[in-house]
C-alpha cells in the first residue's frame, strides 16, 4: 500500500513552486527534499506525502512544463490563416515557456534528469502537449500547406527547431533583442517550406 497523501492541492503546488524557484536560483546541485520543505515552512514529511522522493518531484515538474505548453497552446486563438498561427504558438508559446521556465524546459524537454527512466513519469503530459501541437499542423494539411510531409513529420520538425532555437536562446547565443525576430523568421521559413514539393526544394526550383 502507497503512503497515504496527507496534504492537499495547495501545498503540493506550493512544493512545486518551491522546487523550481530553487533550480533556478542554485541550479540542481541545490535541489533537495530539506530544501524544498525548509523554503515553504514544512516539514520534509510533506515532500515524501505529496511527491514520495526528490525523483517524484522532477517527474511533476516535467509534467508541469507539458502542462504549460498544452494550456498555452489552447488558449491560442485561431484565425483563418493556418500557418501564422502555428508560427504563433512557437514564439508566444514555447519561447516564452522557455524564457520564464528554463529548469522546466531542461528537464522535461532535454531530460536534464538523474535518471532518463524518469521521463517515464511525465509522458502522457508530453503525448498531450505534442497532440495539441498536431491540432495546430493538421490545420496546415486541411489548407494544403503541407505539400508531401505528413502531420507528424511536420509536427516533429517544428518541436525540434523550437526545442533548438530556445537551447540557443537560453545559452545567450541569440542577442536578447533579436530573439523574438530570429524566432519568426526561422519558424516562419520552416512552416512555409513544409508546402514546397521535395524535389524543387532539392535541386533549388
Amino acid at each position: 500500500m502507497g503512503r497515504r497523501r496527507q496534504h492537499g492541492a495547495l501545498t503540493a503546488l506550493a512544493l512545486l513552486d518551491a522546487a523550481e524557484a530553487i533550480l533556478h536560483e542554485t541550479g540542481p546541485a541545490a535541489l533537495s527534499v530539506r530544501a524544498v520543505a525548509r523554503r515553504v515552512g514544512a516539514s520534509t514529511r510533506a515532500v515524501y506525502s505529496v511527491y514520495d522522493s526528490k525523483e517524484g518531484l522532477l517527474v511533476a515538474l516535467g509534467a508541469r512544463a507539458f502542462d504549460t505548453l498544452s494550456a498555452g497552446v489552447a488558449a491560442l486563438p485561431t484565425t483563418d490563416h493556418p500557418a501564422a498561427d502555428l508560427v504563433e504558438a512557437g514564439v508566444t508559446v514555447f519561447r516564452q515557456f522557455a524564457i520564464q521556465h528554463p529548469w522546466l524546459f531542461r528537464i522535461a524537454i532535454q531530460h536534464a534528469l538523474p535518471s532518463a527512466q524518469l521521463a517515464g513519469g511525465f509522458s502522457g503530459a508530453a503525448a498531450e502537449a505534442f497532440a495539441g501541437l498536431i491540432g495546430r499542423v493538421s490545420r496546415l494539411g486541411e489548407a494544403g500547406l503541407l505539400g508531401p510531409h505528413t502531420t507528424e513529420q511536420a509536427a516533429c520538425a517544428f518541436h525540434a527547431l523550437c526545442e533548438g532555437l530556445a537551447a540557443m536562446e537560453l545559452r545567450g547565443n541569440m542577442p536578447p533583442v533579436e530573439g523574438e525576430r530570429v524566432w519568426r523568421n526561422a519558424l516562419g521559413a520552416l512552416v512555409a517550406g513544409f508546402a514546397v514539393p521535395l524535389a524543387g526544394a532539392l535541386s533549388g526550383e
